[in-house]
């Protein structure tokens, strides 16, 4: 019962370390994005992540919760299934690539 106990733990200290590393990209995705519309922002002379709010650090987080609260449109003909499984099918390719780097020695 010892070697099972072990073999779930490791299951679970991998999942763990999988999580940790898709969650670091896509904070690192959404900062990154915050620079760009910094960047922009100060070429343009215009009101934005730059003058609006502690720094724009909050940006991300709204950008976020306006994406999970926004109301899906799906089209009249269009494949239901397909339509929903393309981007899931795209994001967990994009993931994937990242479990090939090698994170530990």
């Amino acid at each position: 019962w010892v070697k099972i106990l072990l073999a779930r733990m490791e299951g679970g200290i991998v999942v763990i370390k999988i999580l940790v590393v898709v969650i670091l990209l896509l904070v690192s995705v959404a900062y990154l994005t915050l620079m760009e519309r910094k960047v922009l922002g100060y070429i343009q002379c215009r009101k934005g992540p730059n003058r609006v709010g502690l720094y724009g650090l909050l940006q991300p987080l709204g950008d976020g919760l306006k994406l999970l609260v926004k109301e899906t449109v799906i089209p009249n003909h269009a494949n239901f299934s397909i339509y929903i499984v393309a981007p899931v099918l795209s994001l967990t390719l994009a993931l994937a690539v990242w479990g090939v780097i090698p994170y530990e020695r």
